[in-house]
């Protein structure tokens, strides 16, 4: 899921008029490559449940950085104080996009047992490993984090939009099938489903869709975090890549830092400071030493 404004300030994501366009030009590329469609563009319909949370939203509507992205106020569903519809959110179809993605690299010939080789390329080692990397500690501390998400069935639930309220989300997946999410736990950091976590996004989906519906997926993963959700790419000192550092939102980052990776590779173009891992690992460093 992309969604523009986000969290309990209601404001733009990282970089997102730069990292935005990136993606959606990466996605529609890949759609032609592979014939399917990935990406599905959603308004999203941001709800605040209180006096105070729609305070500081209409509060933000018009300043510089928040207004391109809001299409405006709209009537609130009821039991919410407030509702405003963002522009530019959408969803990646993620395993259309993986296959896809891996039938296209395996009629180049390029692909097998989960790695891409491309000839020509330098030889390095790039290590898209996620949060079992980050959890390794190849990259110095984390603060990944774990959330779980439920995939339902309802009737008559909006399919139009995305919703964002209660401290989670609701998404549209097609045919009266949703996904709602999300928890988070920084303590125990695997991939196990809990009842407590079933419980809690039950409770999102209650206020975000109805309190009727079906629970057909309970899903759980970590999320790789090193700095809030902000990518990072660079050298590694034993040698080799990292691409890490995505947080919850790789569908926006991933499209744009993949590039910037490719560049310094091929190019030797070395990114901007804030997304050079050697510049965080450094700052580290010093606080460590500190």
């Amino acid at each position: 899921m992309v969604n523009p404004l986000t969290g309990k300030n209601f404001e733009p994501s990282w970089r997102i008029a730069e990292f935005l366009p990136e993606a959606l030009e990466f996605y529609a590329d890949v759609e032609r490559q592979i014939g399917r469609q990935v990406w599905y563009p959603f308004p999203v319909l941001r709800l605040a449940g209180s006096d105070k949370e729609w305070r500081k939203m209409v509060s933000k509507l018009d300043a510089p950085d928040v207004a391109p992205w809001v299409a405006g106020e709209v009537a609130a569903p009821d039991g919410w104080v407030g509702a405003v519809e963002v522009r530019g959110g959408g969803r990646l179809d993620t395993r259309a996009f993986m296959d896809g993605s891996r039938g296209f690299f395996e009629e180049l010939g390029c692909y097998r047992q989960g790695e891409v080789s491309l000839t020509g390329n330098s030889g390095n080692v790039i290590w898209c490993e996620g949060a079992a990397g980050l959890m390794a500690g190849r990259c110095g501390p984390h603060r990944c984090a774990k959330g779980e998400i439920l995939t339902l069935r309802a009737e008559g639930w909006d399919q139009c939009r995305i919703r964002i309220g209660a401290g989670g989300w609701l998404v549209p997946q097609g045919g009266g099938v949703f996904k709602v999410g999300s928890t988070y736990e920084w303590d125990e950091l695997d991939e196990l489903p809990t009842d407590r976590g079933r419980a809690r996004v039950e409770e999102i989906a209650s206020r975000l869709g109805g309190e009727v519906f079906d629970v057909i997926g309970h899903e759980a993963g970590v999320r790789p975090i090193l700095r809030r959700s902000q990518p990072l790419i660079g050298p590694l000192d034993e040698g080799g890549w990292m691409f890490n550092a995505l947080g919850s939102k790789g569908s926006l980052y991933a499209p744009g830092m993949a590039g910037r990776l490719a560049h310094w590779l091929v190019d030797g173009v070395e990114p901007e400071p804030e997304v050079d891992f050697r510049e965080f690992r450094e700052q580290t460093r010093r606080d460590e030493s500190r």
